[in-house]
């Protein structure tokens, strides 16, 4: 080759590589913060030590450990969080996921790449005798022979365009909004397994002081019996506290239904089957108050919430779609070379008499497709935008979420105070009138209305110890759950993806 062909072709081929640097449709950029002061339109108090419940206070730009569960101080809680994240067979799934999506980009890289293919064939042909006759070989039978080729072929698609890369790009934004979608689902199971087992220990509670007041129905029922044995009350009376009892025992039977049924619950999120479920019950004795609670900066709820993160990734993969469909309407540039050998016997296959080879350049242009490639582009353009305002939704509904939560825990505070409160009153006022009653300065219905009293405040009480317990949970999961500090990919999916970041 002359050197000025040598030249041509080295800046024909600077050309080729610099247009494949070249990437059409828009470059992802992430979204900045929200620019918000405060998470709450108030400022955020302490709230006080109260009977039944410990004081919380916030703490503005704190840290939210990767096992937060763990500040209830309840080993039974850990145990059960540690066989969930074990066997959960949805965390499985999303692993699985997260895998499938992984390998979907190692498989998105080969079209960076030359695509080099060898074969080897042997044939064996019977030509007729009219085939050797147009060829000016007389009429004459050709024998049978057989042919063998061996050749090498290479393939490569120039990215002049950038498409091949949007879908790398587009892909790998599908594999990580996958990983976000697995921190999602991990924050999920562990939140529901605390919450549910705060509601266990509020059934629990709620059972036991119903048998208690059932207890105390029953016993007040036969002080009755034998008050009207002695001729002091009326048939009416009696009549009326088996009505009262009655309605206590009614109550019972809901209670345990949905204590079993949350069980069942349990099971279901340790991937166990109810038969075999026997963990221990939760009581509100055995959880901890956490008294210290991390309330994140706002520039920093974008990184910690995964949905967010998740919706990000389906921004940016809306992002490249618009650069592969963009692509599509361009000019595609494939090379192609191949080199093999023609031989009637294998040991005169590979000699230079043998050889052939070809080299082929291709040009495909779109010219008329009605309109399917320009409207592919369009509705990719708005995919972006519906992924914009889906977005925006995500981080808008996640600071909502956040700001419930806070300002939930600082009610609860006064909630419980309120409700424990009531419940002492109430069972001091049915003292009273119960002792009333005894002496006959109070008519028995005062005795019903107290005890009716008691028994709404003592439930309140039950379920405003449990609703701060909860909603505590609920702040940390709203928070994110410092997924950042635990790595909740398996191992299985790592070593099979190791090349990909």
């Amino acid at each position: 080759m002359k050197p000025t062909g040598f030249l041509f072709l080295s800046s024909s081929l600077c050309a080729l590589l610099a247009l494949s640097a070249c990437e059409v449709g828009p470059n992802y950029h992430a979204p900045a913060a929200p620019l918000v002061a405060s998470l709450t339109p108030n400022t955020l108090a302490p709230s006080t030590m109260v009977a039944g419940g410990e004081a919380q206070s916030f703490v503005i730009g704190g840290d939210i450990s990767g096992d937060w569960w763990r500040l209830f101080h309840s080993p039974e809680l850990n145990a059960l969080i540690n066989t969930a994240l074990a066997n959960n067979p949805t965390l499985q799934a999303s692993q699985q996921t997260l895998l499938q999506a992984r390998e979907n980009v190692r498989a998105a890289y080969g079209q960076l790449v030359p695509s080099l293919s060898a074969g080897f064939q042997a044939e064996r042909q019977q030509p007729s005798s009219a085939s050797a006759a147009s060829f000016g070989g007389g009429a004459k039978q050709i024998s049978p022979f057989t042919l063998y080729n061996a050749s090498l072929s290479v393939s490569y698609g120039l990215d002049i365009w950038g498409g091949a890369r949007r879908d790398v790009e587009s892909l790998q934004a599908q594999a990580d909004f996958q990983r976000y979608q697995l921190e999602a689902a991990y924050l999920s199971l562990t939140a529901n397994i605390v919450t549910a087992a705060v509601n266990e220990a509020s059934l629990n509670a709620q059972i036991s002081a119903t048998n208690s007041i059932v207890a105390a129905e029953q016993k007040q029922l036969d002080i009755l019996k034998r008050q009207y044995a002695l001729g002091g009350v009326a048939k009416a009376n009696i009549i009326s506290q088996q009505a009262s009892l009655a309605s206590a025992e009614a109550s019972l039977p809901p209670l345990q239904s949905q204590l079993a049924q949350l069980r069942n619950q349990l099971a279901d999120y340790v991937g166990k089957f109810p038969a075999d479920f026997h963990e221990a019950d939760f009581t509100l004795a055995s959880l901890h108050l956490p008294e210290t609670i991390p309330a994140s900066l706002p520039s920093e709820m974008v990184n910690q919430r995964p949905d967010i993160q998740a919706a990000a990734e389906q921004l940016h993969e809306a992002s490249a779609n618009v650069g592969v469909t963009t692509a599509q309407m361009l000019p595609q540039i494939t090379l192609s070379a191949s080199v093999g050998h023609d031989a009637l016997t294998t040991a005169s296959l590979f000699t230079p008499q043998t050889l052939l080879w070809s080299l082929i350049a291709g040009v495909t242009q779109p010219v008329f497709q009605g309109g399917e490639l320009a409207a592919k582009r369009q509705a990719s353009i708005a995919a972006l935008h519906v992924a914009g305002a889906q977005y925006q939704a995500t981080v808008l509904a996640a600071f909502q979420n956040v700001a419930n939560a806070l300002q939930a825990l600082q009610y609860d505070a006064q909630t419980l105070q309120a409700a424990q409160l009531a419940e002492d009153s109430s069972a001091q006022s049915l003292a009273v009138v119960q002792s009333q009653f005894k002496y006959g300065s109070q008519p028995f219905t005062a005795v019903l209305t107290a005890q009716t009293n008691y028994q709404t405040s003592l439930v309140a009480r039950v379920k405003a110890q449990a609703t701060r317990l909860s909603d505590t949970a609920a702040l940390f999961q709203a928070l994110g759950g410092g997924w950042w500090h635990r790595d909740d990919v398996s191992s299985a999916v790592k070593t099979c993806c190791g090349i990909i970041p």
